[in-house]
This record gives structure tokens, sequence and C-alpha cells, in this order.
């Protein structure tokens, strides 16, 4: 089991599943969204996510004319737990207080449009565009 919370810990999550490991995303959206070079997550089935509390101090903004969504606290403006597609979400990895240990990076995804400064040095996979495990 994994648990996480936000900067202000009003909003907490727990997730039931084993997570394999970490994806990375370099995208400019994603940058933008974290002020960074993207954003690390970890993926799991919805079924095995439960919000602890504070889900509805959750926000949430949308790219228009895009799909991109993200999730954050109402009060501190972390990035919180989201939908990643009809069957799994994503929760940030830097947000979870216990479970994620022993997490490494599997996947950078995105990494043609990473920023010219991001330089990738550990052994996950990279990867042009998208990847869905």
């Amino acid at each position: 089991m994994a648990r996480g919370e936000c900067n202000c810990g009003a909003v907490q999550f727990e997730i039931d599943a084993d997570l394999p490991g970490i994806f990375m995303c370099h995208c400019s959206i994603c940058r933008r969204n974290t002020g960074s070079n993207g954003i690390a997550v970890v993926v799991f089935p919805k079924e095995q996510f439960r919000w602890v509390r504070g889900a509805e101090l959750i926000s949430t903004w949308k790219k228009p004319g895009t799909d991109w969504q993200t999730w954050f606290c109402s009060v501190c403006g972390s990035p919180v737990p989201g939908e990643n597609d009809a069957t799994r979400m994503f929760a940030p990895a830097g947000s979870l207080t216990q479970g994620g240990e022993a997490l490494k990076v599997l996947h950078h995804i995105w990494v043609g449009s990473k920023a010219p400064w991001d330089e990738i040095g550990d052994a996950g996979k990279q990867h042009a565009e998208a990847f869905r495990s």
C-alpha cells in the first residue's frame, strides 16, 4: 500500500496497488504546470485508489482544446492524483509519503519535447512521445 498527501495535508489518499515504478513526463504542458522539467507520476488502476480526506478540496483545470487536465489542492496548490484514462489514475510521485521509497524511473515520456536544459541521467527507457504500459 502507498499513501500520499498534498503539501498542507488537507488532501490525503491511499493506493492499494503494487507500484512498479515512475513515469516521468517531459512535455511542455507538464513543465509549465510544475515549473520544473516535467512531472514524475505513478500509474495504477482506479479501483485500487481511495481518498482518505480532502476530496472536496480538489480543483481542476483543463487546457483548452486538449484532453490535458491537472488536479490540485485548492488550499496549497500542490498537484494531487487525477484520472489518467478511463481505467487508470496517476499520482505525483513526489506526493507519496509511504510506499514509494524503492521506486525508480521506468519510463521518460515526451522526451522529444523536453527542455534543452533537461538532462536525463537515469536508466529509465526514453520515448519521444507517449508510452502506455
